[in-house]
This record gives structure tokens, C-alpha cells and sequence, in this order.
């Protein structure tokens, strides 16, 4: 770890060279990082290792990346990224776990609570909310919903899961690898994806909804003692 002064010496110059620290104090930044010009990076952010960022880039606040490379006018909010690689247009954060051996395309996007492992996600893809993506391979233009979980290791061995093109996950859709969902293909919301499926085609696996009548007022799961 770097000294005080060292620490100092770095932020003072790369502000000399065109990058924007509005408010150094608790910004660490390793003698090995490269910043571009009209970057900025805000407060409480650790940049550490071999790490590149392009040009007109928005850093934290709260953001941790080491061993990375970032291109030009991304934005990383809250944001951990490990030993990955992670495009141009890209938004994350906050509350994104990026883990190592991860390629980030160009104009993705990663929304808050998503964790990302060992997967490459191509141009144009938004990871919105709420996900787990381990060992996958995901295409262009592909929409998760909220809640999606690639379910890739079963205990003794971890396989991959692919999502092709221009596919779209339903929200609480569980991928359980190896499998692979095709070009265009749909998933239904709340399915556990066992198979591959199709390109263009809609992959529905959940059972029917039950309504069982009046079972509240036959049962009384309830403590609250007004209900009859």
C-alpha cells in the first residue's frame, strides 16, 4: 500500500494531466493506474493494480476496481471489479459485484445488486436488477428480468450457460447449466430453464396456479384474532 505521500503525488498529478478528483481525501489511486482525460473520480474510490480507465468516465462514489480495464465514458457507481474487462457506454452500480474473468461489452448495462463471475456479456445487454450471472455467455441486446439466477454448479462441477442473441429473460427465471437459450427466444417469468430453447420460442416451466377458496377462513393461519 502506498504511503501518504506517495498517494498524494499520484492524485496531484493525474488532476494535472485532466482528470477531475472534486475530493481526494479517502481516494486511493496505485502508482500503476492509468486514467484518461475528463474522468472523474469521486469519493472513497480504491483503484488498485494494473488498472486502465478511458476518457470522460464517471468513478464511484464507493467504487473498488483492481487489475481492470475500462474504456471510455463509463460509469461505475458503487461498483467492485476484479481482474475484468469492462467497455465503452457501460453504467453499473450501485451494488454491482463484477468478480474475475469478466468481459463487459460496449453500452451495457448492470443495475443495482447484480453480481457478475467468470461470463462475458456482449453489446448492448442490461443486467437490471437483482441477478446472479456465473460462467455464462451472454449476447447482444439480451434483457434479464429481475430476480434471474444462472444455477452453475451443482455441488462438484460448474458448466455454463448461453444466452444467444437478442433473448429475453422473464423475471425469477432460473438457467440451470449447461444449457442454452436461443436467438430471440423467451423465457416465462418465474421458470426453472432445465433445457435449451429454441431460438424464438417461449420456454414456460412452472406449474399452474392454484386458488384454493375461502382456505384462509377454514384454516386461520393468522394470529391476529379479528379475522373470522
Amino acid at each position: 500500500m502506498i504511503n501518504n505521500n506517495e498517494r498524494t503525488q499520484i492524485i496531484n498529478d493525474l488532476i494535472n494531466s485532466g482528470v477531475s478528483i472534486p475530493c481526494p481525501d479517502g481516494v486511493i489511486i496505485e502508482k500503476n493506474v492509468e486514467i484518461g482525460k475528463d474522468t472523474v473520480i469521486m469519493p472513497n474510490t480504491v483503484l488498485m493494480g494494473n488498472v486502465k480507465i478511458g476518457k470522460g468516465c464517471v468513478i464511484g462514489p464507493n467504487s473498488y476496481i483492481v487489475d481492470t480495464v475500462v474504456g471510455n465514458n463509463t460509469k461505475l457507481n458503487n461498483t467492485q471489479a476484479y481482474s475484468s474487462k469492462i467497455g465503452s457506454g457501460v453504467t453499473a452500480g450501485p451494488f454491482v459485484h463484477i468478480r474475475p474473468n469478466c468481459d463487459i461489452a460496449d453500452n451495457v448495462h448492470i443495475g443495482n445488486f447484480v453480481e457478475v463471475k467468470n461470463s462475458t456479456v456482449d453489446e448492448g445487454s442490461k443486467l437490471p436488477h437483482l441477478l446472479y450471472v456465473g460462467d455464462s455467455d451472454v449476447g447482444k441486446d439480451v434483457n434479464f428480468g429481475c430476480g434471474c439466477v444462472t444455477v452453475n454448479y451443482d455441488g462438484r462441477n460448474k458448466s455454463r450457460t448461453i444466452v444467444k442473441d437478442g433473448a429475453f429473460i422473464g423475471c425469477n427465471t432460473n438457467l440451470v447449466a449447461p444449457v442454452t437459450v436461443g436467438e430471440n427466444a423467451f423465457t416465462a417469468a418465474g421458470s426453472t430453464i432445465t433445457e435449451d430453447v429454441p431460438d424464438n420460442s417461449l420456454a414456460v416451466a412452472r406449474n399452474r396456479q392454484v386458488v384454493k377458496n375461502d382456505w384462509v377462513n377454514i384454516k386461520k393461519p393468522y394470529k391476529r384474532q379479528h379475522l373470522k
